[in-house]
């Protein structure tokens, strides 16, 4: 075992992390839907609302976005917050959004119920340190060339600070073939249960970069054993000001939730006529 990470590495227990009442790690499959962007408070409401009504565990939206390029849309900023904050209200449901500077995180801990760290973000140690100390749940995506040692060392950066409320998240690493946008790790993500106590998510929309596998590699992940998936929905995909290409509309939202009930519950009752033979 690397010496890089001694609190995170496996122990004889599974970590069950729990953000406004959502929870990963404790045998389910939690489903975080939401825009890549927050655009308007319509748009969050109606998302909400589809979350809410799918059985979908949380909500996300981006406000700080880090684009490739300069030129494209950049997110609404510290105005996003009270949308997202407002539409997850009035569903009730809890919320998750990236943070990309120190500076935000304070912001963050008013509105969201959950700080994200992205993968272009995921070595910044004064951040991850910074989104540590407010002992908030952390979601930690995995970088584009980043090995699975190195996502725990940055995992280790949060725990050293008091905080065990980390979520990992395989979003995809970097490939040669242009037909998908990335490449999900699935046996990385497995692989990280074994390597860890903390539970591990999937991104099947940043990894795939096309709406039509969203559906199936979110069910993979279900049949896998996995904690959960985030996934970019939007009320009109095609009119979506980020990564459209990979957003699902509401209704595929619902048809997933569906989908990852059946899996689950087959699963679990697997499991149940199992320990009924032993």
């Amino acid at each position: 075992m690397p010496a890089g990470y001694e609190l995170a590495k496996r122990i004889d227990r599974s970590t069950v992390v729990e953000a406004g009442g959502a929870r990963f790690g404790d045998g389910g499959f939690s489903l975080i839907g939401g825009p890549c962007s927050i655009e308007g408070a319509d748009q969050m409401e109606r998302v909400a609302t589809a979350v809410r009504d799918a059985g979908g565990a949380m909500l996300r939206g981006g406000a700080y976005k880090p684009r490739t390029s300069p030129y494209d849309f950049q997110g609404l900023g510290d105005r996003a917050l009270p949308l997202i904050a407002d539409a997850a209200e009035h569903a009730g449901l809890p919320t998750v959004v990236e943070a990309l500077a120190e500076s935000q995180v304070p912001l963050l801990q008013t509105y969201v119920d959950m700080i994200q760290i992205g993968a272009r973000n995921m070595q910044n140690v004064p951040l991850l340190r910074a989104a540590a100390r407010t002992g908030m749940p952390i979601l930690l995506k995995r970088g584009p060339a980043a090995t699975l040692d190195e996502l725990l060392c940055a995992a280790e950066y949060v725990l050293l600070e008091g905080n065990e409320r980390v979520v990992l998240c395989e979003r995809g690493i970097r490939g040669f073939d242009s037909n998908t946008r990335n490449v999900l790790d699935l046996g990385g993500a497995l692989r990280l249960k074994e390597l860890s106590h903390l539970p591990v998510i999937v991104d099947p929309s940043h990894a795939s970069g096309r709406r039509s596998l969203i559906e199936p590699l979110t069910l993979a992940a279900a049949a896998a054993g996995l904690d959960g998936a985030v996934v970019e929905m939007h009320p009109e995909p095609d009119r979506s000001r980020s990564d459209a290409p990979q957003a699902i509309d509401c209704a595929t939202f619902a048809r997933i939730a569906a989908g990852v009930r059946s899996i689950t519950g087959a699963l679990r009752g697997e499991a149940s006529r199992c320990f009924s033979v032993l």
